[in-house]
């Protein structure tokens, strides 16, 4: 039975890495298994307990000890009598003072302690805590992103070894009609043997080639099966076409601020301003007094549960470090100076998101050109080979001629392919550096 349902379940994974898989499934897929959103993830929990640890300073320490002390100290056995409420008129006989004997105490002690106030300095560490949260939170996005960006490549890069291969195969089965075609012109006389050699080396190159994108599919494959976080042998048949990817807006202004205001490298670079200020203020708060109260509720025994007392205290503290060797003062005059650093470097932040936005608006435009002309060229290509073939068949032109034309003609359909593919990694790329790249963007439908 064990045996049949391993048998079921292995079948069941292979029809599902065979099924379609579609970009915005493969993205989805990716955010749920990668690495490295689970990383991020987990970093993003690991700020958020430094808040409630952060936050215990409002709250008051109770601690609870217990232990045994057993000596004949008589200082210790005057003390420890009193405190168990076992003094008698017998223990104040000298030679008892002076030399007792070993006693036991049996201490409990429960004490709490709260501070009341203090400056403002727990207030600050709680929200340097929160502000680190968020800068880790910013973290998670940026992940999230760079998975969702890494599966969009990986995915249209396999679509895109495939079409290659297709290509290929398509240039090798031309390669064999010209070869076949080259035959017939022989043998009726209208060229020699020189030409059919030099249409089967051609046809050699072009097996080449289709041996090099055969293998190309399984490494791109790989690759894809990387960015969604599963085993490298893992199969797809992809069902999303490498089509142009078309953007709703591509205003350059718009795309300027939206990077400033939503790339998670701008927004770390703010929240790392307002953590150096938070951290500034709570080094200015060492600088005054804190009142703490604290209460105490303690039992003394001879023994673990018998012959014994109880005492508590109450009271009410003022701590202030007057002076410790300007430690202080240098501590708040360098987060003072952190606190400038961190506002210089969100000004560098903003310039260089702005300048990524530029170059990658600039590719995104460069790819939609290059597109047309490789469209173009594709054309004029086909219809060039068109000719050619004909006129080789009539006798007209020679096999260098239409071996020229058959590798233009390959070349072109391998560049516009590449052309189509560029400008999908563009458009990606723009509003990845834009910071609105998600899984429903413009750029992967």
């Amino acid at each position: 039975m064990r045996f049949t349902a391993v048998l079921f379940l292995a079948g069941c994974q292979t029809l599902l890495a065979q099924s379609n898989l579609s970009l915005a499934d493969a993205v989805k897929m990716g955010l749920e298994r990668h690495p490295a959103v689970e990383a991020s993830a987990a970093q993003k929990r690991a700020a958020d307990s430094r808040i409630e640890a952060s936050r215990s300073g409002h709250l008051p320490k109770v601690t609870y000890s217990e232990s045994i002390t057993r000596s004949d100290n008589p200082v210790f056995v005057f003390g420890s009598l009193l405190e168990q409420h076992q003094f008698t008129q017998g223990n104040f006989d000298l030679g008892t003072l002076n030399r007792p004997n070993f006693l036991n105490n049996f201490q409990s002690q429960l004490s709490v302690s709260q501070t009341v106030y203090d400056f403002g300095g727990t207030r600050s560490q709680v929200r340097a805590a929160t502000l680190e949260s968020e800068i880790a939170g910013e973290d998670e996005r940026r992940a999230r992103r760079n998975v969702v960006a890494g599966v969009a490549g990986a995915y249209f890069a396999a679509i895109l070894a495939k079409q290659r291969l297709t290509v290929a195969q398509e240039a090798v089965r031309s390669a064999e009609a010209d070869l076949t075609t080259a035959q017939t012109v022989r043998q009726a006389g209208l060229s020699t043997d020189a030409d059919v050699l030099s249409v089967r080396v051609h046809l050699a190159g072009m097996r080449e080639r289709e041996i090099q994108a055969r293998y190309a599919v399984d490494t791109a494959q790989a690759a894809l099966d990387d960015a969604l976080g599963l085993p490298l042998e893992t199969k797809h048949d992809l069902s999303t076409p490498l089509t142009e990817a078309k953007l709703g807006s591509a205003d350059l202004e718009g795309l300027d601020k939206s990077a400033v205001q939503d790339r998670a490298e701008a927004r770390q670079a703010a929240l790392a301003v307002r953590v150096n200020e938070a951290e500034s203020s709570a080094a200015r708060s060492a600088l005054f007094p804190k009142i703490s109260v604290r209460g105490a509720f303690e039992a003394d025994r001879q023994t673990f549960a018998t012959k014994g007392g109880a005492n508590w205290l109450f009271g009410v503290s003022l701590d202030w470090n007057v002076f410790n060797g300007f430690a202080d003062r240098s501590h708040r005059e360098e987060t003072a100076h952190l606190a400038a650093a961190a506002r210089a470097r969100q000004k560098q932040t903003d310039s260089a998101v702005q300048l990524e936005v530029r170059r990658a608006y600039a590719d995104w435009q460069a790819a939609q050109e290059r597109i047309g002309v490789a469209t173009a060229a594709v054309a004029q290509a086909e219809e060039s080979l068109r000719i050619t073939r004909n006129r080789y068949q009539a006798g007209l032109t020679t096999v260098t001629e239409l071996l020229r034309n058959e590798t233009a003609t390959l070349e072109t359909q391998t560049n516009r392919l590449e052309a189509v593919y560029q400008q999908r990694l563009a458009a990606t790329a723009l509003e990845l550096a834009a910071g609105t790249l998600s899984g429903d963007s413009d750029a992967l439908k």
